[in-house]
């Protein structure tokens, strides 16, 4: 066998080691990571969770609905991190 020979074969030997430890990483279980995170996150009964579900289900309808523009509002606040006593004090102040 000539030199140009070997070194394709050893190219060939190497990408299939590396493919074949790839698929074995790749399928092997971590059974010390939880599987499913989302649900452990979300506290079983939130009142907010529960009325933007509804409001989803509206539909178009809700953009009327007073309770689901309340809705939204108190989502909003809580993303942005702002308590109901700084919203109040922020529209007390005006412009």
């Amino acid at each position: 066998m000539d030199t140009g020979m070997l070194v394709r074969l050893g190219a060939v030997i190497f990408v299939a080691v590396a493919i074949t430890a790839t698929v074995v990483e790749m399928t092997r279980r971590d059974d010390s990571a939880p599987s499913r995170l989302a649900p452990a996150l979300q506290p079983p009964d939130d009142p907010l969770r529960q009325s933007l579900r509804r409001c989803q289900r509206l539909g178009e309808a809700a953009v009327s609905d007073p309770e689901c523009l309340a809705t939204w509002a108190q989502s909003r606040d809580r993303f942005l991190g702002r308590t109901p006593a700084s919203v109040a004090a922020r529209q007390n102040e005006g412009p």
